[in-house]
């Protein structure tokens, strides 16, 4: 694989950041109810381009749509950038063309929100769907920003296939339902807050609660056992990889998942202040990101010999011919 200009690897890299710290932004608006800052215009924000004397909500909900706008623009420039810099075929090139796909579906997505009013304390049902659709496109965007960032440094095509890719897979499917479930949770806690830990547990007992709350302790118990499915995967290439860069990652999957069970728990207890659930969602994208790091780089790795075997029957074939 060919590598990226030194410039080209740090703007990839500073994307995915910069992609991460616009998420959390975008949490912030649901958790301080900021949705409908801008009524339910969309782009502009109650008609206007700049609003005059904005009002709090406004400024946060205006923030974020300008952030993201940035990361729309910048997702454009590497897919016209990769392909006047990389040949067709390369998966650089194919990773920024899907991440510029999945910034423009993430926008609209965003404006769905707006536009059919799923934001601010409407409690519609309808609103999971959204938010776990949201959640979902979030996740698979920054995978394929990290896998563009990770060829731009470059690294080596892979295949998900075979026992271990199906591991790995199966655990990022997982990590999905962990995003997912946690999405309604936290929308859950922010519809509906409760003054005491025992207040919140009834709620989620109550079989007449809204179904927000009898859905929110689905989230910890997915979170353990895919937790513990991460944990076990992490300490066997910890134990047995031969690389020491996938050693290093999945030592850091695996201290990261512990850390995060931890802030999980805490949540429930402090019955998740802001500042909380946007510490407990940049770690589980810290974590989702270095999954896909781990997994690619293992899987790579994992096709060498075939890759190997492969050049080796070709070259005693072109010998032979000659």
């Amino acid at each position: 694989m060919p590598m990226a200009s030194p410039a080209y690897r740090r703007l990839a890299s500073a994307f995915v950041v910069y992609t991460v710290a616009v998420v959390l932004w975008g949490a912030l608006v649901r958790a301080t109810l900021s949705g409908d800052g801008c009524g339910d215009h969309w782009p502009l924000c109650d008609g206007e381009v700049i609003p005059v004397a904005p009002s709090a909500k406004k400024l946060v909900e205006l923030t974020h749509r300008i952030t993201s706008g940035v990361a729309w623009i910048g997702a454009l420039a590497f897919w016209v950038s990769a392909r006047r810099r990389f040949e067709r075929g390369l998966p650089i090139r194919r990773a920024a063309f899907w991440g510029f796909f999945f910034m423009t579906t993430e926008a609209l997505v965003g404006a769905g929100l707006v536009v059919f009013r799923m934001v601010a304390d409407n409690p519609d049902t309808a609103r999971g769907y959204w938010m776990a659709l949201h959640l979902v496109n979030t996740f698979v965007l920054l995978a394929v920003l990290t896998l563009h960032a990770y060829f731009a440094y470059g690294g080596r095509p892979f295949r998900a296939r075979g026992r271990a890719g199906t591991g790995f897979v199966g655990i990022g499917l997982g990590l999905l339902a962990v995003g997912v479930t946690g999405a309604i949770a936290a929308l859950g806690d922010t519809l509906f807050p409760v003054g005491s830990l025992a207040e919140g547990i009834a709620q989620d007992l109550d079989p007449e609660a809204h179904v927000f709350l009898r859905l929110r302790v689905a989230h910890p118990v997915v979170a353990l056992v895919v937790s513990a499915a991460v944990l076990l995967r992490a300490s066997a290439l910890a134990a047995t990889a031969d690389a020491p860069r996938i050693r290093q990652l999945a030592i850091v999957v695996a201290l990261a998942t512990v850390a995060q069970v931890g802030l999980g728990f805490l949540n429930v207890a402090l019955l998740a202040p802001v500042w909380l659930q946007l510490v407990h969602l940049a770690v589980a994208d810290g974590i989702w990101i270095a999954w896909t790091l781990l997994a690619a780089r293992a899987l790579a790795l994992q096709g060498e010999p075939a890759r190997a075997a492969d050049e080796g029957k070709s070259s005693e074939g072109n010998a032979a011919v000659a």
